[in-house]
Order: C-alpha cells, then structure tokens, then sequence
C-alpha cells in the first residue's frame, strides 16, 4: 500500500511543482499544498525504510514469536483470547483483495479536492439526516452531525486551480490503477476525460460560497437532490460506491483487526505487565528520554543545531531564503545558542508542539518534528535511532527580543 501511496502522491508533487512555475502568485498558491503533500511523503517514506529494515522486522517476528509461544503455554489466557494472530492474517487476505478499490473510490476519493469533501459531507449527511437516528451509520450521530456543520461552515478558501488539479489527477490515477472497465471507473468518468470533468465540476460548482452549503444543508435532501450545481450532482451519482465498499472493509479487515489487536495487547500486559507500555491512543502521556545525536550512515549526528548555522545554510534562495528580519539582525543574535535538539522521546505523528520539561520541571523547548527514523515508530521504537526533535526556549526567546522585539512578551512568559 505504501508504494503505491508514494508513487501518486510523488506524481502530484510533479503536477504542483509545473503549476509552481507559472509566476510568483502560483507558486504561493501552491505553497500549502506542497507542504503538506511533501509531509506526507516524508512519513511515508520513514515508515517504508522501517519496514524494509532487515534488523527491525526480523526483532519484530522474533517478539511476536515469543509472545505467541508464551500465549499458548498458558491453557487459560489461550482459551481466553483465541487465535488473535490467525484472525489478522485472514483480515489481511480480505485487505489485498479490497485496499485499492477502497482507496481509490472511498479513502481518497476526490484526491483531498475540497470542493469534493464539501459535496461529499452534504450528500451524505443529507441521506442520513432523512433516517430515523436509531438508523443512521455510528458516523452520523447528531454529535457529529453539528461538528460536521460547523467545519461545513467554517470560511474556508477555496482554492480552485489546486482543487481542480487534485481532482484531475485523483480521476487519472483512478482510471489508471482500476482500468477503464472497471465498474466504479465507468460510474464515476462517464465518458468524459479526467481533465474535461475535473474543469467542468470545478468551474461550474458554487460550493466554495459558505451561504450555498448553508442552505443545502439546512434544505436537507430534498434541496441536494433538486440542486444543479454539478460537484452535487457527481456525489449523488456516485458515492453509494464508496459506501458499498467502506462496508466491507469495516466488516472485513477493520473489525476484525481491532478485536484481534485488543486481544495481542491484553496477552501483551497478561505476560510482561507493566514493563511495556500501550500504544499511543491520543491520551495525556509523558514520555521520558535523554537529549542525544545518533549514527546515520557510520557518520555521527549531533543532537544540537545553532543559531549560527542557520545563516551558514542560509543560500536565499528556498527553501533556504531567510527573512530580511532575520538577516538584518544577525550581529545582535548569539550564534552558539541552540535551535533545535534531538532526544531519545518515543513520540509519533501528533505530537507536534508537545513541551519538553527538564528534570528540574522547566520548559526547555517544544516538540515539532522527528527524524527519519522516528516515523518508523508507527511499527515500534527504536532507541539507537529513533529521534524526537524540539526547538529550544533559548531560541525562541532570542528570536522574540533580538528578531522581533517582543520583549513585553518575553517578560510574560518568563516572569522577569
């Protein structure tokens, strides 16, 4: 799943960077969606040199090995939990068989367009809303429902020519990847080209206006099944696909997998107790570590970075252009006071702005990154290379003052 992912999304990456090239204001449109394409990818990519790391894998197999053997020679907690392991291995058959339809006409269907999410929340919640509660899809709770209102209303800009190109190349690489003979392909192309009906639904759709989608979700779906705007009108002809197929993946692989991995974690904790700990699951945590550099390569790196490298990298031109207010107070910054540093913290995607406290209690920085090998940590942590990267106080502070003047602000933060 992974290359395929990497593959399509270095493909758009391609199409951003040639619609880039057209002036200074299309290479500002295309800023954002280049950073978090290019994100992305970075995560992606981590993640893939994790799983093809021999080392790692055969250590993973080697513990699963061992927890299983432990499982079966304890006749209670056997009978208790199962076969979890035989359970994900038939989940993971029915995960080849379905992942690229799943992900091509449900997971990622609209290629991020947001025009497509705005009809895709209103087509749907439409439908749901007209059911009796008792009746809608655990998604569609009334909770839900007002949150998805108010991220429907929220004044969100729509940027057209990057939701047309999203669009366009998510109809491509569906074409592409499915075949024209396949169903959904036929359903959702009709018999246009990808780019013809990428124009037509953009241009034509007046979704990007907060007072249309109001009254449409206010309407309910008697006024998204009379709308004429053409993104609605693609949704209700082709959505149910993506619903049909989001049923079998949640009975099929989702289901199934997380019963089998609640049952792995409770023979984890039945035979290791508390020397592991859970898995990240978006509750309060602390997690200690140690500021250190690691190995990469045979070459040693260093946990910290200083304010007087940024300008030894600085080159002017991105992504290695700093401001002019950076340039023009370069004499009154301290160049051996620290940026960033590494640490040995276990943390994952979410993280970011985590604060990172000393032993005496202070805040020494914030947490906004980690390095390549961190990302792997989505399959399990590493401490010979593992790193979480924090930016300083220390800069921070000498930026507010020294950069940007903000010396009221400092005052309050620090209380002196």
């Amino acid at each position: 799943t992974i290359p395929i992912s990497q593959l399509q999304r270095s493909e758009l990456r391609g199409r951003y960077l040639e619609y880039a090239k057209g002036g200074p204001e299309q290479a500002r449109i295309a800023g954002d969606a280049l950073f978090g394409l290019e994100n992305g990818f970075k995560v992606f990519y981590g993640r893939q040199l994790t799983l093809n790391d021999r080392g790692f894998m055969n250590a993973k197999r080697a513990a699963e090995a061992e927890l299983r053997a432990k499982v079966k020679a304890d006749p209670a907690l056997s009978a208790r939990l199962g076969d979890p392991w035989a359970d994900v291995a038939q989940a993971q058959a029915a995960y080849r068989d379905n992942w690229l339809e799943y992900r091509q006409l449900e997971t990622e269907a609209g290629g991020g367009a947001r025009l497509y999410g705005w009809a895709q929340t209103l087509v749907r919640a439409a439908r749901e809303k007209a059911k009796p509660a008792a009746e809608r899809s655990a998604d569609y709770s009334d909770a839900a429902l007002a949150r998805m209102e108010r991220g429907l209303m929220a004044n969100t800009p729509l940027i057209a020519p990057i939701d047309q190109l999203k669009l366009e190349h998510w109809l491509l690489k569906t074409r592409e990847y499915l075949t024209v003979d396949h169903p959904g392909v036929k359903m959702t192309l009709g018999k246009e080209s990808p780019q013809g009906l990428a124009a037509r639904l953009v241009t034509g759709s007046k979704l990007g206006d907060p007072a249309v989608r109001q009254a449409l979700w206010d309407g309910g779906l008697a006024a998204v099944e009379a709308s004429d705007d053409p993104m609605i009108r693609f949704l209700l002809a082709t959505e149910a696909q993506g619903r049909a197929l989001k049923k079998v993946w949640e009975s099929q692989v989702t289901a199934p997998v997380d019963s089998a991995a609640e049952r792995i974690a409770q023979a984890r904790f039945a035979i290791y107790g508390e020397s592991v700990y859970p898995d990240a699951t978006f509750s309060l945590r602390l997690s200690y570590g140690k500021v250190a550099g690691w190995t990469e390569r045979g070459n040693p790196v260093p946990a910290f970075t200083k304010v007087g490298g940024t300008f030894d990298r600085a080159t002017g031109e991105a992504p290695f252009a700093l401001p002019k207010s950076w340039l023009d107070n370069r004499a009154r910054l301290n160049a051996a006071t620290v940026f960033d540093y590494t640490t040995t913290n276990d943390i994952i995607g979410g993280n970011s702005g985590s604060p990172v406290i000393d032993a005496q209690g202070r805040v020494i920085g914030a947490a906004f990154d980690g390095n390549i090998h961190s990302l792997g940590g989505a399959y399990g942590y590493d401490g010979e290379v593992n790193r979480t990267v924090a930016v300083s106080t220390a800069v921070i502070t000498e930026a507010l003052v020294k950069v940007y003047g903000m010396d009221g602000l400092v005052k309050e933060l620090t209380g002196k």
